[in-house]
């Protein structure tokens, strides 16, 4: 009777971590969905991991954002951000080509899963982003991410003011140098790795 009793107490045990798993679950990602979209992040991919190239990557990078930050200086929120980069496209196509030395490059507007990524000073969640592609040749080198808007690519001073371009309940999802919320963000990989899991 007493070992009836006490797989009974386990049972509950395990029952009441799976509902507050779900919970928690559902919660980080429905959280993370809204923080998601009100950022565009971009993602700038070499031709290969060659030093050259990878320098010719940054220097690509470095023309986008400064044919982009004019530009997007007008957005109050992402739709109106979007706006601009779908009517920027071929500008920014024409920007990177002009410092990727001869390489074929292809831009474009979509959306990407990108995985938990530290920056300087904050960190952002795991999940589906509206992102703006520049891809040098084929695409198989290592690349650079982060976010166009918010302009977060910036120095860390200017960063610190886009911020405020994020409502105060999205900013709490992003940590300070202190690193508190990345453990939220983990969270929501353990998520998304448990949905895989049971084929959800």
């Amino acid at each position: 009777m007493m070992k009836k009793i006490w797989l009974t107490k386990i049972e509950i045990a395990l029952l009441l971590s799976l509902c507050l798993s779900l919970c928690a679950g559902t919660w980080a990602e429905s959280e993370s969905g809204r923080l998601s979209s009100g950022l565009v992040r971009l993602h700038v991919i070499a031709v290969s991991d060659d030093e050259t190239e990878q320098a010719i990557k940054l220097r690509v990078r470095d023309r986008v954002l400064e044919y982009l930050s004019p530009r997007l200086e007008a957005a109050e929120n992402a739709a109106e951000a979007l706006d601009i980069l779908e009517a920027s496209l071929e500008g920014i196509e024409a920007a990177a080509a002009d410092a990727a030395e001869g390489r074929r490059v292809s831009v474009d507007l979509g959306r990407e899963n990108y995985p938990t990524r530290e920056y300087d000073g904050f960190a952002l969640p795991a999940g589906t982003y509206t992102s703006l592609r520049v891809v040098l040749g084929e695409g198989a080198g290592r690349n650079w991410w982060c976010v166009v808007f918010p302009p977060l690519c910036l120095s860390a001073t200017e960063a610190s003011s886009a911020m405020e371009a994020i409502s105060d309940g999205d900013s709490m999802l992003i940590p300070d140098e202190t690193g508190g919320y990345v453990l939220k963000f983990r969270v929501l990989e353990l998520w998304g790795e448990l949905k895989n899991l049971l084929g959800c």
